[in-house]
Protein backbone atom coordinates (compact mmCIF):
# COMPACT_ATOMS: atom_id res chain seq x y z
CA UNK A 1 0.00 0.00 0.00
CA UNK A 2 1.18 3.41 -1.00
CA UNK A 3 2.53 5.80 2.22
CA UNK A 4 0.75 8.89 1.01
CA UNK A 5 0.98 11.55 4.28
CA UNK A 6 3.43 10.22 6.78
CA UNK A 7 1.87 13.22 8.72
CA UNK A 8 -1.67 12.54 8.84
CA UNK A 9 -3.43 10.09 11.75
CA UNK A 10 -5.23 7.54 10.87
CA UNK A 11 -7.96 7.81 13.94
CA UNK A 12 -10.55 8.84 11.63
CA UNK A 13 -14.07 7.70 12.73
CA UNK A 14 -14.92 4.45 11.71
CA UNK A 15 -18.79 5.28 11.23
CA UNK A 16 -18.48 7.97 9.26
CA UNK A 17 -15.64 7.75 7.33
CA UNK A 18 -14.34 11.27 8.64
CA UNK A 19 -11.65 12.10 10.89
CA UNK A 20 -12.52 11.99 15.18
CA UNK A 21 -12.60 15.69 15.39
CA UNK A 22 -13.47 18.84 13.56
CA UNK A 23 -10.17 20.66 13.79
CA UNK A 24 -8.21 16.62 12.58
CA UNK A 25 -10.85 16.93 9.81
CA UNK A 26 -9.82 21.01 8.68
CA UNK A 27 -6.33 20.04 9.36
CA UNK A 28 -6.43 16.86 6.81
CA UNK A 29 -8.62 19.01 4.33
CA UNK A 30 -5.74 21.63 3.82
CA UNK A 31 -2.85 19.17 3.23
CA UNK A 32 -5.42 17.33 1.03
CA UNK A 33 -5.65 20.68 -1.07
CA UNK A 34 -2.52 21.12 -1.56
CA UNK A 35 -0.92 18.12 -1.87
CA UNK A 36 0.19 17.39 -5.31
CA UNK A 37 -1.25 13.58 -6.06
CA UNK A 38 0.50 11.00 -8.47
CA UNK A 39 -1.47 8.77 -10.35
CA UNK A 40 -1.24 5.82 -8.29
CA UNK A 41 -2.05 7.67 -4.76
CA UNK A 42 -5.57 8.55 -6.34
CA UNK A 43 -6.14 5.00 -7.23
CA UNK A 44 -5.56 4.40 -3.62
CA UNK A 45 -7.20 6.97 -2.26
CA UNK A 46 -10.22 5.97 -4.49
CA UNK A 47 -9.77 2.81 -3.19
CA UNK A 48 -8.80 2.93 0.76
CA UNK A 49 -9.53 6.76 1.64
CA UNK A 50 -12.03 7.87 4.07
CA UNK A 51 -14.93 10.61 2.74
CA UNK A 52 -12.72 13.61 2.15
CA UNK A 53 -10.02 11.74 1.02
CA UNK A 54 -11.99 10.24 -1.63
CA UNK A 55 -14.06 12.78 -2.96
CA UNK A 56 -11.20 14.65 -3.23
CA UNK A 57 -9.31 11.61 -5.23
CA UNK A 58 -12.24 11.63 -7.60
CA UNK A 59 -12.19 14.97 -8.46
CA UNK A 60 -8.45 15.32 -8.85
CA UNK A 61 -8.83 11.85 -11.02
CA UNK A 62 -6.40 13.10 -14.16
CA UNK A 63 -7.37 10.82 -16.45
CA UNK A 64 -8.30 7.02 -17.78
CA UNK A 65 -6.58 5.05 -19.89
CA UNK A 66 -7.85 1.34 -19.13
CA UNK A 67 -10.94 -0.57 -17.58
CA UNK A 68 -9.25 -0.76 -14.55
CA UNK A 69 -9.21 2.85 -13.33
CA UNK A 70 -12.14 2.85 -14.70
CA UNK A 71 -13.75 0.46 -12.54
CA UNK A 72 -12.18 2.14 -9.13
CA UNK A 73 -14.17 5.86 -10.39
CA UNK A 74 -17.31 3.93 -11.28
CA UNK A 75 -17.61 1.95 -7.61
CA UNK A 76 -17.64 4.97 -6.10
CA UNK A 77 -20.78 5.79 -7.47
CA UNK A 78 -23.20 3.93 -5.49
CA UNK A 79 -22.52 2.30 -1.92
CA UNK A 80 -20.81 5.43 -0.02
CA UNK A 81 -21.05 8.50 1.15
CA UNK A 82 -22.97 11.50 -0.95
CA UNK A 83 -19.89 13.39 -1.24
CA UNK A 84 -18.09 10.89 -2.98
CA UNK A 85 -20.87 9.69 -5.54
CA UNK A 86 -21.50 13.19 -6.28
CA UNK A 87 -17.68 13.94 -6.87
CA UNK A 88 -17.31 10.54 -9.04
CA UNK A 89 -20.42 11.12 -10.94
CA UNK A 90 -18.91 14.55 -12.02
CA UNK A 91 -15.21 12.99 -12.81
CA UNK A 92 -16.72 10.64 -14.46
CA UNK A 93 -19.09 13.34 -16.83
CA UNK A 94 -16.07 15.21 -17.24
CA UNK A 95 -13.27 13.05 -18.44
CA UNK A 96 -15.81 11.29 -21.06
CA UNK A 97 -17.13 14.17 -22.49
CA UNK A 98 -13.91 15.90 -22.66
CA UNK A 99 -11.83 12.45 -23.89
CA UNK A 100 -14.75 10.50 -25.88
CA UNK A 101 -11.93 7.69 -26.60
CA UNK A 102 -11.78 6.47 -22.87
CA UNK A 103 -15.90 6.07 -22.85
CA UNK A 104 -14.93 2.56 -23.72
CA UNK A 105 -13.55 1.83 -20.35
CA UNK A 106 -16.68 2.30 -18.87
CA UNK A 107 -18.75 -0.38 -19.58
CA UNK A 108 -20.74 -0.55 -16.59
CA UNK A 109 -24.42 -0.62 -17.25
CA UNK A 110 -25.85 -1.83 -14.22
CA UNK A 111 -24.00 0.48 -11.95
CA UNK A 112 -24.76 3.31 -14.01
CA UNK A 113 -28.36 2.62 -13.93
CA UNK A 114 -28.42 2.03 -9.86
CA UNK A 115 -26.68 5.48 -10.06
CA UNK A 116 -29.32 7.37 -12.00
CA UNK A 117 -31.90 6.78 -9.60
CA UNK A 118 -29.82 8.04 -6.43
CA UNK A 119 -31.54 9.93 -3.73
CA UNK A 120 -29.24 13.26 -4.85
CA UNK A 121 -30.64 15.02 -8.20
CA UNK A 122 -27.46 15.99 -8.93
CA UNK A 123 -25.99 12.43 -9.03
CA UNK A 124 -29.11 11.76 -11.03
CA UNK A 125 -28.54 14.90 -13.65
CA UNK A 126 -24.54 13.96 -14.34
CA UNK A 127 -25.16 10.52 -14.95
CA UNK A 128 -28.53 10.80 -17.19
CA UNK A 129 -26.12 13.46 -18.89
CA UNK A 130 -23.44 10.55 -19.29
CA UNK A 131 -24.49 7.87 -20.14
CA UNK A 132 -25.73 9.33 -23.84
CA UNK A 133 -22.30 9.21 -24.12
CA UNK A 134 -21.98 5.46 -23.65
CA UNK A 135 -25.17 4.98 -26.21
CA UNK A 136 -22.49 4.03 -29.09
CA UNK A 137 -22.30 0.03 -27.75
CA UNK A 138 -24.77 -1.67 -28.20
CA UNK A 139 -24.86 -4.23 -25.36
CA UNK A 140 -24.31 -1.35 -23.12
CA UNK A 141 -27.46 0.02 -24.33
CA UNK A 142 -29.78 -2.80 -24.02
CA UNK A 143 -28.45 -3.96 -20.77
CA UNK A 144 -28.88 -0.43 -19.07
CA UNK A 145 -32.47 -0.13 -20.40
CA UNK A 146 -33.32 -3.33 -19.47
CA UNK A 147 -32.32 -2.11 -16.26
CA UNK A 148 -34.07 1.14 -16.68
CA UNK A 149 -37.30 -0.28 -17.34
CA UNK A 150 -36.92 -2.64 -14.47
CA UNK A 151 -36.65 0.20 -11.68
CA UNK A 152 -39.82 1.86 -13.79
CA UNK A 153 -42.32 -1.14 -13.86
CA UNK A 154 -41.22 -1.23 -9.92
CA UNK A 155 -42.16 2.20 -9.36
CA UNK A 156 -45.28 2.09 -11.31
CA UNK A 157 -46.40 -0.75 -9.75
CA UNK A 158 -45.59 1.07 -6.13
CA UNK A 159 -47.67 4.09 -7.06
CA UNK A 160 -50.53 1.32 -8.34
CA UNK A 161 -50.55 -0.06 -4.88
CA UNK A 162 -50.62 3.25 -2.09
CA UNK A 163 -53.79 4.93 -0.89
CA UNK A 164 -54.07 8.28 0.33
CA UNK A 165 -52.99 7.17 3.84
CA UNK A 166 -49.47 6.27 2.62
CA UNK A 167 -46.85 8.84 3.90
CA UNK A 168 -46.59 11.61 1.10
CA UNK A 169 -42.10 10.79 1.38
CA UNK A 170 -42.81 7.19 0.29
CA UNK A 171 -44.90 8.14 -2.53
CA UNK A 172 -42.71 10.90 -3.34
CA UNK A 173 -39.49 8.60 -3.78
CA UNK A 174 -41.20 6.29 -6.12
CA UNK A 175 -42.07 9.48 -8.08
CA UNK A 176 -38.82 10.65 -8.00
CA UNK A 177 -37.28 7.30 -9.37
CA UNK A 178 -39.78 7.25 -11.78
CA UNK A 179 -38.99 10.98 -13.29
CA UNK A 180 -35.67 10.26 -13.12
CA UNK A 181 -35.66 6.69 -15.44
CA UNK A 182 -37.79 8.73 -17.65
CA UNK A 183 -35.71 11.26 -18.36
CA UNK A 184 -32.82 8.91 -18.80
CA UNK A 185 -35.29 6.70 -20.98
CA UNK A 186 -35.31 9.72 -23.75
CA UNK A 187 -31.87 9.07 -25.06
CA UNK A 188 -32.53 5.05 -24.89
CA UNK A 189 -36.34 4.55 -25.89
CA UNK A 190 -35.27 2.92 -29.23
CA UNK A 191 -34.35 0.49 -27.19
CA UNK A 192 -37.34 -0.84 -26.01
CA UNK A 193 -39.92 -3.03 -28.34
CA UNK A 194 -42.72 -0.70 -29.59
CA UNK A 195 -45.78 -2.31 -27.73
CA UNK A 196 -43.62 -2.25 -24.39
CA UNK A 197 -42.74 1.20 -25.05
CA UNK A 198 -46.61 2.49 -25.74
CA UNK A 199 -47.93 -0.03 -22.24
CA UNK A 200 -45.22 1.95 -20.47
CA UNK A 201 -45.64 5.32 -21.55
CA UNK A 202 -50.10 4.74 -21.30
CA UNK A 203 -49.28 4.02 -17.52
CA UNK A 204 -47.23 6.80 -17.05
CA UNK A 205 -49.16 9.72 -18.89
CA UNK A 206 -51.68 8.57 -16.35
CA UNK A 207 -50.14 9.58 -13.43
CA UNK A 208 -51.46 12.44 -11.68
CA UNK A 209 -47.94 14.00 -11.19
CA UNK A 210 -47.79 16.16 -13.85
CA UNK A 211 -43.29 15.99 -14.04
CA UNK A 212 -44.15 12.20 -14.68
CA UNK A 213 -46.40 13.34 -17.80
CA UNK A 214 -44.21 15.88 -19.06
CA UNK A 215 -41.22 13.48 -19.24
CA UNK A 216 -43.70 11.23 -20.99
CA UNK A 217 -44.66 13.83 -23.64
CA UNK A 218 -40.47 14.40 -23.88
CA UNK A 219 -40.39 10.76 -25.04
CA UNK A 220 -43.62 10.12 -27.17
CA UNK A 221 -42.17 13.91 -28.90
CA UNK A 222 -38.87 11.69 -29.72
CA UNK A 223 -40.29 8.76 -30.59
CA UNK A 224 -43.39 9.82 -32.54
CA UNK A 225 -44.76 6.50 -32.64
CA UNK A 226 -48.19 6.43 -30.52
CA UNK A 227 -50.42 9.79 -32.29
CA UNK A 228 -53.54 8.77 -30.18
CA UNK A 229 -50.63 8.71 -26.91
CA UNK A 230 -49.17 12.03 -28.07
CA UNK A 231 -53.23 13.62 -28.87
CA UNK A 232 -54.31 12.18 -25.45
CA UNK A 233 -50.76 14.83 -23.62
CA UNK A 234 -50.91 17.48 -25.93
CA UNK A 235 -54.61 17.89 -24.54
CA UNK A 236 -53.03 17.97 -20.92
CA UNK A 237 -54.41 20.10 -18.81
CA UNK A 238 -50.96 20.98 -16.85
CA UNK A 239 -48.72 23.99 -19.38
CA UNK A 240 -45.45 22.29 -18.83
CA UNK A 241 -46.72 18.97 -20.48
CA UNK A 242 -48.60 20.62 -23.18
CA UNK A 243 -45.74 22.84 -23.86
CA UNK A 244 -43.55 19.69 -24.24
CA UNK A 245 -44.66 19.43 -27.24
CA UNK A 246 -44.88 23.07 -28.52
CA UNK A 247 -40.91 23.03 -27.96
CA UNK A 248 -39.92 20.51 -30.60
Amino acid sequence: MIRLFHTIKRDKDLNTGFYADLDTNFEQALILSEHEFSHAELLELLKNGNIPEKQIAALRFDKVTNSEDAAVLISNLTGCDGKIREAAALRINQIITSTPESAQFFMNPLKFADAVIDINANICRLVADTVKFLKFDEAFSREYTARILTFINEALDALDKFIFRDKKYVINKQLFKLYWCLETLKDFYEFVPDNILESLLSRCAEESEYTIREKTADILVLSAKFPKLSEKLMNDENYYVRAAFLNH
